[in-house]
């Protein structure tokens, strides 16, 4: 049997006091060289695990850990977060772990500021957010760093060199993936890239997914696309007020449209009521996607499971408080290609 070995044995078999053996297990308080290399050895040579569990029991510690996403009223999207927060808490909050919530507007930056401030304020010990607004973010980030905050992202990074702590898709290869569809689709034509009811400047996520869209395209060196990108507001309007159709019918030759996000319900709306033969890629399992993907108005959607974007980034930070595991930089999620034959299979 494997012996498990107690702070009193490891005290006796270094020669030293339990509480130099607890200082040196617990990286607090001053202990001698001689002492410190004594204890490492033994340490090293009973190969002693620690358990986290027990230790957080012990010192009955609560950890206050919030996530800071959009309210789903305004964009359905969100919704399966609200149910990754039920299931994190479940599983996470018996072991000392308090979740909060804090929603804002996610076509307001200043509700995301004023909603980060709020939180910042009660002091958390860690901040899982969806960042949309990217300056806003920023100042945001900077200010938990400052404070000692850990924080994380999910759905959208906010770092273009890397942000540590994104958990997500590869936004970059999601918008190949979409022109790889579209391509198989089309073959040739002119492809509209279409951001809806988002300020495309501030928001990362969104150029992320068109840089990759227009990569695949640029790495064949292809002649037969011609790809255009419009942004759009809620009416589906853009460029001084001027009409989705109005611009469809200045470019009768579009064949295809790249969504980017999950409003391709939007496009698949104006495809039905104008008759218009388009070809449509976009994301998310939202139910009005769901309805013209299953009508045959919308040809693929990429999935990017909110859900367990926001579950795996609420455990990732508990099992830090918790149990002192490393943070990865980049948890990536699959980039799950659905279409009217296999969307049931995603849905819970």
């Amino acid at each position: 049997m494997i012996k498990k070995y107690t702070i009193k044995d490891i005290a006796e078999m270094a020669g030293v006091s339990k509480g130099t053996v607890d200082r040196v297990l617990h990286k607090r308080g001053k202990v001698s060289d001689t002492a410190l290399k004594k204890v490492t050895e033994i340490l090293k040579d009973i190969d002693y695990k620690p358990n986290p569990i027990a230790k957080n029991l012990k010192t009955n510690k609560i950890y206050r850990l919030c996530i800071l996403f959009p309210v789903s009223h305004k964009d359905s999207y969100w919704a399966p977060c609200l149910d990754a927060v039920k299931e994190f808490e479940d599983h996470y909050q018996a072991l000392g772990i308090k979740t909060e919530e804090y929603r804002y507007d996610p076509s307001s930056p200043k509700s995301f500021t004023e909603k980060a401030l709020e939180l910042i304020e009660t002091g958390p010990d860690a901040i899982l957010m969806a960042p949309l607004f990217f300056n806003e973010a920023q100042e945001i980030s900077k200010m938990c760093h400052e404070q000692n905050i850990i924080i994380s992202t999910f759905n959208n990074i906010i770092k273009k060199e890397g942000f540590s702590n994104y958990i997500g898709q590869d936004l970059f290869k999601s918008g190949r993936t979409a022109a790889k569809l579209l391509d198989t689709l089309l073959g040739k034509g002119h492809i509209a890239i279409v951001h809806i009811d988002e300020m495309v400047h501030n928001a990362t996520h969104m150029q992320q997914k068109e840089r990759g869209f227009k990569s695949y395209f640029s790495d064949r060196s292809t002649t037969n696309y011609k790809i255009s990108t419009i942004s759009i507001d809620k009416y589906l309007k853009f460029d001084g007020n001027e009409s989705l159709e109005t611009y469809f019918n200045k470019h009768p030759d579009i064949k295809g449209v790249f969504v980017t996000t999950s409003k391709t319900y939007a496009i698949a709306e104006f495809k039905k009521a104008h008759n218009k033969h388009l070809k449509i890629v976009g994301y998310d399992l939202v139910d009005k996607n769901i309805g013209f993907l299953k009508a045959g108005h919308i040809d693929f959607l990429i999935n990017q499971n909110p859900k367990k974007q926001a579950f795996t980034g609420l455990s990732t930070l508990a099992e830090h408080l918790l149990f002192d595991k490393e943070i990865s930089k980049r948890i990536l999620l699959p980039i799950d290609i659905i279409n009217s034959e296999n969307y049931e299979q995603y849905l819970e």
